[in-house]
């Protein structure tokens, strides 16, 4: 970046932020990534295969989307620029959404939000107190554990989808509230929702499930994995992000209509910033029509997911645990990761790089999202790519797990 000839006019840092911003380029760049920044790898062209993209069904670009949105804007302008505490009690599109979205997922009502990050820091802050124990999967979300931060409240992390540790926990410290996703965002696992709702119902806890990944995916017209399994009566909040399958920007909180009513007014990202525009919430209309009338994407994106997911197991990638659109390959430090990513994006494979703080050190990954219009070629490419790798790369360069009990780990090569 050229010199902008103003940094004369900053003061000099403070030692504690000039040590805190060191951490990073000294710590993590120079010392974790050994110099190689793992997120900055190459460009992709229009012959690369792209997975790292969560529009799992491909409307991203879809005009019907673009022109409900550009037919509110030329109506009603950019929209309005103040917190919705001050409309919330109005008939308007947007609430008119908000029962659509509740209908959809068999709920009384939602309250829309900025972001699927929002709606998760504002649900946990606003229903959780300090002594109110959380219940956390150790791979739920980070908004989750935030919540939790910005309630005061103390996490009791559990064992990843293992009911039992979680049952061990609620029996020493009683009551609180169980927070899991539907569907986790770095390996394609799926939560057993029935053993914790069992669990919520025997001990008197409000569950909490973030259903970002698997809203528009998964179930009935694209209503999320609470609703496909029966259990929207007995889970107490869901959440979801309009970023994955909605390709937008946004996010919800869906629950009952006293819930929603509550939730309007004591989270703080609800009180204190902007709603979503007008012009948004067209696009979210114009992307549930799609999710209603075009179940071939949901069928696509599975058949996809299924053919890759049993091509890398039968060159014996460990991707067990991937039953839904996501599939990762565990690469384990961050330098061992940014090996693989040039190893797969020199051949034209480009996922995503996951990496601390999304996960432990050594449990670094690459994602590989699935979306309904892989073509065949396409999966094939990538399976001949994981292939040569395997070939060409000693199996040394890459961190060997073995699968223990609850944590359902995956490593891009055999143990």
């Amino acid at each position: 970046m050229p010199d902008s000839g103003i940094n004369h006019l900053f003061q000099p840092e403070p030692e504690f932020l000039r040590k805190r911003v060191d951490e990073y380029y000294e710590v993590r760049l120079k010392g974790d990534w050994a110099g190689r920044h793992p997120l900055k790898g190459k460009l992709p062209d229009s012959n690369s295969v792209q997975l790292r993209t969560n529009d799992y069904l491909c409307i991203a670009n879809d005009t019907r989307i673009v022109e409900a949105e550009v037919a509110v804007l030329r109506d009603g302008g950019h929209g309005d620029t103040a917190s919705r505490v001050w409309s919330y009690h109005h008939t308007d599109p947007i609430k008119a959404f908000e029962h659509r979205l509740a209908g959809l997922m068999l709920a009384q009502d939602a309250v829309l939000t900025t972001s699927g990050y929002t709606a998760n820091v504002g649900l946990i802050q606003s229903i959780a107190r300090p002594e109110i124990p959380i219940y956390m999967d150790m791979k739920a979300h980070m908004s989750l554990w935030q919540g939790a931060v910005s309630a005061l409240a103390q996490p009791f992390p559990f064992r990843h989808n293992d009911p039992n540790n979680l049952e061990s926990l609620l029996q020493k410290h009683g009551s609180g509230i169980i927070v899991v996703d539907a569907l986790y965002s770095t390996d394609g696992a799926i939560a057993p929702l029935q053993d914790f709702v069992f669990l919520a119902e025997l001990y008197g806890c409000v569950i909490v499930v973030d259903e970002t990944h698997s809203f528009g995916t998964q179930g009935p017209n694209g209503a999320g994995l609470v609703v496909a399994l029966g259990l929207a009566d007995q889970v107490h909040f869901r959440t979801l992000g309009m970023s994955k399958a909605v390709a937008a920007r946004g996010g919800a909180v869906v629950c009952s209509r006293r819930h929603a009513e509550f939730y309007r007014y004591e989270a703080f990202p609800s009180i204190f910033s902007t709603g979503v525009l007008p012009h948004e919430v067209a696009g979210y209309d114009a992307a549930l029509d799609i999710f209603q009338k075009e179940s071939w994407r949901r069928e696509k994106l599975h058949e996809n997911h299924t053919e890759l997911r049993l091509g890398l197991n039968s060159l014996g990638y460990n991707v067990d645990t991937a039953h839904a659109q996501i599939i990762a390959l565990e690469s384990g430090s961050p330098t061992s990761t940014s090996l693989l990513r040039d190893e797969l994006e020199t051949r034209g494979v480009f996922g995503s790089v996951f990496l601390p703080p999304a996960t432990p050190p050594s449990r670094c990954l690459i994602r590989l999202s699935v979306n309904c219009n892989l073509r065949n070629e396409e999966i094939a490419q990538v399976l001949e790519v994981c292939s040569d790798i395997r070939e060409r790369v000693a199996m040394s360069d890459w961190r060997s797990t073995k699968r223990r009990r609850g944590l359902n780990l995956v490593t891009p090569l055999a143990a």
